[in-house]
C-alpha cells in the first residue's frame, strides 16, 4: 500500500529523533531554519549574520554519528562565519591604509626620535629637521609601502578580528535572551589583546621594513641600507641576516601590540557605549552619524593604550634598527637587555621618548581607522563595526 506523503515525512522525523540529530525544516518557499527548534536539539551556538540583521549563522557541534545533513549545514556555517571574518578584515586593512597615508609623517618621526643617534630636540625640531633634509617623499614618507603592507598584514587582524570577536559575544548575549552590549570591560580588553597578537606576530616584518625605511635617512652615508622598497627590505634582511631576522624584535612587538590594542579597541568600546546613552551625542549616539563620539572614544582609549605601550615601542624601534656585525653579534642580546641598557645609560623616561609623536600619529590614526571601519562595516553589512 503506498504511503501518503505527510507519513513518509512523519516517519523520517521519528527516525531523526531516535538518533537524537533532528533537524526542523520549514515549510515556506526559501525552506529555511528555524533556530527555536534547531537549539535545543542540536546544540546550536547562534553567532553572527552580517548579511541580515532579521537571520543569524549558526554552528552544530556535530557528533560522531551526525547526518550527513548535519554535517554539511556544519560546513555551510563554518565558511559563512570564514567569510564574514575575511570581510572585517579587509575592511580593517582599506580602513587602515586610509589612516596611514594621513599619519605616516608622524611615525617617521617618532622612528628616528627612539633610535639611536637621534639629536632631535622635540617633536618641531625633529619633524622641521627631516623635512629639511630629506623633504616629504624621502623624508616623512619614507616608507610609506611598509605602512601599507602593515596594515595588511597587522591593521587587519588588530580591528577586523576584533569587531568579529565582539560581534560574536553581542549574537551570544541575544540568543541567550541578554542585552546584546552586556560585555564586561575586561572581556573587551581581553578580544583587543588577542586580536592584536595575532597581528603584531604576523605583521612583525612588515613592522621591521617600516622601522628600518623610517630611520634609513637618519644614519650617516656608509651605513644607509638604501632600500628601494618594501619588498626589497624584506627580501634583502632575509638574504643577508637570514630568515629568523625577518622577527627581530617579535617579543616587545607583540607586547607592545597586545597592551596598546587591549586599551584602544576595548576601552574605545567601552566608552562609546557608555556615551551613547548620556545624550551628549544625540539619541543613541547617533549625533552627525556617531562621529563625534567615535571620536572622543578613541581619542581617550589612543591616550590610555600609547601610556602603556610606549616603553615597548622605543625598545621594538632599537632592536629591529639594530644593525649586525660580520661576527652574527647585535648591540642587544634580547628584549629584556634591551630594557635595561636603555634605561641604565639614558636613564628610565627615555621609555617614553618619542611619546608626543607616537600619540599625535595614533590619536588620528586610531580615530580614522575606526571611523571608517565603524562606517564601511555599516554600508556594506548594516551593522556598526564597534
Amino acid at each position: 500500500m503506498r504511503r501518503s506523503r505527510s507519513q513518509l515525512l512523519l516517519r523520517n522525523t521519528n527516525i531523526c529523533n531516535s538518533n537524537n540529530s533532528n533537524l526542523a525544516t520549514d515549510s515556506s518557499s526559501d525552506q529555511s531554519f528555524d533556530q527555536q527548534e534547531l537549539s535545543p536539539l542540536l546544540n546550536v551556538s547562534i553567532i553572527s549574520s552580517h548579511e541580515n540583521p532579521d537571520t543569524s549563522s549558526a554552528f552544530i557541534s556535530a557528533t560522531s554519528n551526525a547526518s550527513p545533513y548535519q554535517k554539511t549545514y556544519t560546513m555551510v556555517a563554518a565558511s559563512t562565519a570564514a567569510g564574514a571574518l575575511l570581510l572585517k578584515m579587509v575592511i580593517a586593512a582599506f580602513s587602515g591604509m586610509g589612516a596611514a597615508t594621513v599619519c605616516h609623517p608622524l611615525d617617521v618621526i617618532r622612528v628616528q626620535m627612539q633610535t639611536e643617534g637621534s639629536t632631535y630636540n622635540g617633536f618641531t625640531d625633529a619633524a622641521v629637521g627631516i623635512y629639511k633634509k630629506d623633504g616629504l617623499k624621502d623624508g616623512l614618507f619614507a616608507g610609506v609601502s611598509a605602512a601599507y603592507l602593515r596594515q595588511w598584514l597587522y591593521g587587519s587582524c588588530r580591528i577586523g578580528i576584533y569587531a568579529y570577536l565582539l560581534e560574536s559575544a553581542q549574537n551570544a548575549n541575544l540568543a541567550k535572551g541578554l542585552d546584546k552590549n552586556a560585555i564586561s570591560l575586561q572581556s573587551k580588553m581581553l578580544m583587543g589583546l588577542t586580536s592584536g597578537g595575532i597581528g603584531s606576530f604576523v605583521g612583525t616584518p612588515s613592522e621591521l621594513a617600516l622601522v628600518r625605511m623610517s630611520n634609513d635617512k637618519k644614519l650617516p652615508l656608509e651605513q644607509r641600507r638604501n632600500y628601494k622598497g618594501v619588498g626589497n627590505c624584506i627580501t634583502r634582511i632575509a638574504k643577508e641576516e637570514g630568515l629568523p631576522a625577518l622577527f627581530r624584535g617579535a617579543p616587545a612587538t607583540v607586547l607592545r601590540a597586545c597592551l596598546l590594542s587591549a586599551c584602544a579597541m576595548g576601552i574605545t568600546s567601552e566608552i562609546k557605549m557608555r556615551l551613547s546613552g548620556s545624550g551628549l551625542f544625540g539619541e543613541d549616539g547617533k549625533l552627525w552619524g556617531g562621529v563625534p563620539l567615535l571620536f572622543v572614544a578613541t581619542l581617550f582609549s589612543s591616550l590610555a593604550a600609547n601610556i602603556v605601550a610606549n616603553p615597548f615601542d622605543v625598545v621594538k624601534s632599537r632592536m629591529q634598527n639594530m644593525a649586525v656585525a660580520k661576527d652574527g653579534s647585535t648591540q642587544y642580546k634580547s628584549m629584556v637587555d634591551c630594557f635595561v641598557q636603555t634605561v641604565g645609560n639614558e636613564g628610565v623616561l627615555k621609555l617614553w621618548s618619542g611619546f608626543v609623536p607616537a600619540f599625535l600619529k595614533l590619536a588620528p590614526y586610531t580615530v580614522i581607522s575606526l571611523i571608517l571601519t565603524d562606517k564601511i562595516t555599516k554600508i556594506v553589512t548594516g551593522k556598526e563595526a564597534l
